[in-house]
This record gives C-alpha cells, sequence and structure tokens, in this order.
C-alpha cells in the first residue's frame, strides 16, 4: 500500500490527505501537538513512518534559522527507503523582482526569508531525489477573499505596480499527485498563470457577493504588520511552465475567478 507520510498536517496537506485516504493510500502525519489526525512532532513513532512510508512530504516551515525536520529527522530522511520525497517552499525566496516573471532557475536570496532560502536549499542538499514546490499565496474554500468579504475584514490596497501570483489549495494537490509519477526531481514552481493584483481578487470577492468595494487605502497610510508592509515590497510573477511540461498538469482553476467562483459553491473549508 502506498503510504505518505507528511509532516506538518496544514491547510493544505490536510486537503491532499483527504484525498490521497479516499483513493485508498495509508496517510500520517505530524503536528507540533498530537491529535486525533496526527502525532506530535517528536513522538517516537514519526521514526517508525519514516522508515515504513513510500512517500514523504514536510510542509513545516523554518523556525528562526533552521528547519525543524531537517534538524530532528534529516539523518533518517538521508537513508529513507521512501521513493519519493518532497518539499512544501515559498515563491517568497526569489525576493523581489519588480513585477518581473521568475522560474525555478532565476536567482534567490532575499533578507527577509533567509531561513526560508536555506529551508528550501537544505532540502534540495539532502539526496539527490527531492522534490521542492516554491508555492505563492495560497488560497481555498474557508480561506479567501470570499470569507474575508462577508466577515468585512476585505481590503484594497493602493500599491501601484504591485501584482503577486496566487495558487488554489486544491490545485496544489492536483500537482504533487503528479509529481508522484511524473518529472524528475529537482525545484517546481506552483503558480495559477495570471498574476493579478489583490485589488483586483478583492474587488471580484465583492462582485460574487453582491457587496460594495472597501476603500482604497495606501500602502503607507493603512494599519499594516510589518510582514504585510514586507509583503507589499516585493513584487514578482510566477511563471509555473515547468509545472506543465514536466508534471503534465492542467489546473482546474487557471486563474483567481475560477477559483474564488469555487470558494463561494464549496462553502466553509472541511
Amino acid at each position: 500500500m502506498a503510504h505518505l507520510l507528511i509532516f506538518g498536517l496544514g491547510y493544505t496537506t490536510t486537503r491532499l490527505a483527504a484525498r490521497l485516504r479516499a483513493e485508498g493510500w495509508q496517510v500520517t502525519a505530524t503536528r507540533r501537538s498530537a491529535d486525533a489526525a496526527a502525532l506530535a512532532f517528536d513522538d517516537p513513532g514519526v521514526a517508525a513512518a519514516i522508515a515504513g512510508a513510500t512517500h514523504i512530504l514536510s510542509s513545516v516551515p523554518p523556525e528562526q534559522d533552521d528547519d525543524p525536520v531537517l534538524v530532528r529527522y534529516g539523518r533518517l530522511l538521508k537513508t529513507a527507503p521512501a521513493g519519493w520525497i518532497g518539499y512544501l517552499s515559498s515563491t517568497g525566496v526569489y525576493g523581489d523582482a519588480h513585477g518581473a516573471w521568475v522560474d525555478e532557475t532565476s536567482p534567490v536570496g532575499s533578507k527577509r526569508r533567509s531561513a526560508r532560502v536555506a529551508a528550501d536549499a537544505g532540502w534540495q542538499a539532502l539526496r539527490d531525489d527531492v522534490r521542492v514546490f516554491r508555492l505563492p499565496g495560497i488560497y481555498g474554500p474557508g480561506r479567501s477573499a470570499i470569507e474575508r468579504a462577508r466577515a468585512g475584514q476585505a481590503s484594497r490596497i493602493d500599491a501601484p505596480g504591485h501584482v503577486f501570483s496566487r495558487i488554489h489549495v486544491d490545485d496544489i494537490g492536483t500537482c504533487l499527485i503528479a509529481a508522484f509519477d511524473h518529472g524528475p526531481p529537482g525545484v517546481y514552481n506552483l503558480a495559477d498563470p495570471e498574476p493579478a493584483t489583490g485589488a483586483a481578487v478583492t474587488e471580484y470577492a465583492c462582485d460574487l457577493l453582491g457587496l460594495p468595494y472597501p476603500p482604497l487605502e495606501r500602502v503607507d497610510a493603512s494599519a499594516m504588520s510589518p510582514m504585510a508592509r514586507g509583503f507589499y515590497a516585493e513584487s514578482r510573477r510566477i511563471a509555473a511552465g515547468k509545472m506543465v511540461r514536466e508534471l503534465g498538469v492542467r489546473l482546474r482553476f487557471p486563474d483567481y475567478r475560477a477559483g474564488l467562483r469555487d470558494c463561494l459553491d464549496s462553502g466553509p473549508a472541511a
């Protein structure tokens, strides 16, 4: 039986796990603390799961300057019998491209995300069959502009020239499943082909709901966290041609409009 071990059972990987279990897979997962769905990250059973898994995927982000999975389990992972190992990274490793397109050959390195850059490189260096998936903004049922608009928490930021890429959570699952059988090891950008402004996404969500647009706010005048200010300081368009060529993926949600319509129809996340 195919057996996937997931480090970090979060929004994206929970939906992937449900999909694979429905297809007959065994799925073991970890979280920081144990619950009905996952082992605790430091549970002794994790080592046995590493030894027994056919596929291993980590979605755990770095903490401070280290990747906790590599620190604790790197030695076991390096010699694990699993035939497939993947890591969910971030397109933030490319830093600010001033709105230009970036692909897997583009340089990485950003002071704001130095730990993520190091973790990305660490997984690539772990063994020669690792696949690193760099993800942009993730949205889907229960976590989209639809929910923010309904709750009165949507915003429109006036940030001239700022665009970013995104991908629907279930399209991430489709890409990962495709990568189980297709494409060589290496780095893959996962993104839909239509980068857009945050304001455009908010406006479309409001249109779907029949709600008025929130007022435009200036980046330097809005009540933003340092993380949000850093986000608007960077602009890039993510090219994911390798995803199509090597994995043979055709996204179910090729743009934010299709994705938001699905979020509206799906209701809250399961």
